[in-house]
């Protein structure tokens, strides 16, 4: 794990002792304490490296205001999630870290806290990366890795006509707790509000779920820009019409806050899988959940054609004006 300084050409003795201090006691095998310009892997035989890349912005993917430790989760929790959609077991993970000038000795332990907490969590370990200062506002990226048996990784690209479609979890906690966060928004159980805050600050990667379906699932995504538009990734993907029943999504108890069921669909940043398996796999669908210990719900059926539709109780499809978060626009 390299360390830069803007300031000169060279790399200053800040920035290792950052490294050595809060960093190197989260590295584990292959990592060689953070000392070296990479780590080595070696997969078991018969499996197959999984890797995926997230970056969260402050002020874009959570606020300027919101704890180290909690940021970290959140880092965390966004990559390993897109590990689950693909079966995959977490591994390890790189990090790069850009820091503002003024960011405090405190946060950044703090950050490291959390960072600590997810691996313990998800047995997995830091294997390297890269920390910078910055003029700008703090970014941090995780290259996440996994593993999964040769050949069984799940994918979008697999759904076929008359596939259920199903969903992981609640919809609609993170998009509840990011406007209690922003707005102070009033209403709702107290209990409810905590959860939906932990929701937008600490996804819960499904990984068991993810790795409990492989062999059953025919195609899988996480929910991040919304339920709506990820199962547009979906219909892409597979060439298929996602057609599902408003009625049947799991919501938040508090998505009549932010506008009820349509405002829950398209909100983001939920991170429950959504996938689609055949319908002769329902039974073991539902057990596999089971064993995870995931509630999962059937919300439609993959049918001919292309994109989505959403249907009121009267088997209606609903017009959707806006399906989701869209990074640029």
């Amino acid at each position: 794990m390299s360390g830069q300084n803007p300031n000169n050409r060279g790399r200053g003795p800040g920035e290792f002792e950052l490294i050595e201090r809060y960093f190197a006691p989260l590295s584990g095998p292959g990592a060689f304490n953070l000392g070296d310009d990479g780590a080595v892997l070696t997969p078991r035989p018969g499996e197959q490296l999984v890797f995926t890349a997230d970056a969260i912005i402050a002020g874009v993917h959570f606020l300027a205001a919101d704890p180290g430790d909690q940021v970290a989760e959140k880092l965390v929790g966004v990559n390993l999630s897109d590990l689950a959609a693909m079966g995959a077991k977490g591994l390890g993970y790189l990090i790069t870290t850009a820091w503002p000038r003024d960011v405090s000795p405190d946060w950044i332990a703090a950050f490291a806290d959390g960072l600590g907490r997810a691996q313990a969590a998800h047995d997995i370990y830091l294997l390297g990366g890269d920390t910078v200062a910055t003029d700008g506002p703090l970014s941090l990226s995780l290259t996440a890795i996994g593993t999964v048996p040769q050949g069984s990784a799940l994918r979008r690209n697999g759904a076929g006509i008359g596939d259920g479609i199903y969903v992981s979890g609640l919809i609609g906690d993170a998009g509840v707790g990011l406007r209690i966060l922003q707005d102070g928004m009033a209403g709702g159980d107290d209990i409810d509000r905590h959860e939906a805050i932990d929701r937008y600050r600490r996804p819960k990667p499904r990984l068991q779920l993810g790795q409990a379906l492989r062999g059953l699932a025919s195609a899988c995504i996480d929910v991040s820009d919304g339920l709506v538009a990820d199962l547009g990734h979906l219909s892409e993907q597979s060439k298929a019409c996602m057609r599902i029943d408003l009625a049947k999504v799991p919501l938040s108890p508090l998505a009549g806050l932010i506008g009820g069921a349509m405002a829950a669909v398209t909100a983001g940043d939920d991170y429950e899988l959504l996938f689609t398996a055949p319908a002769e796999n329902e039974a073991r669908v539902q057990a596999a959940a089971r064993e995870a210990g995931v509630a999962i719900t059937l919300i439609g059926r993959v049918d001919g054609g292309q994109g989505v539709e959403v249907l009121d109780d009267q088997g209606q499809p609903i017009p959707i004006s806006h399906r989701g978060y869209r990074h640029f626009r």
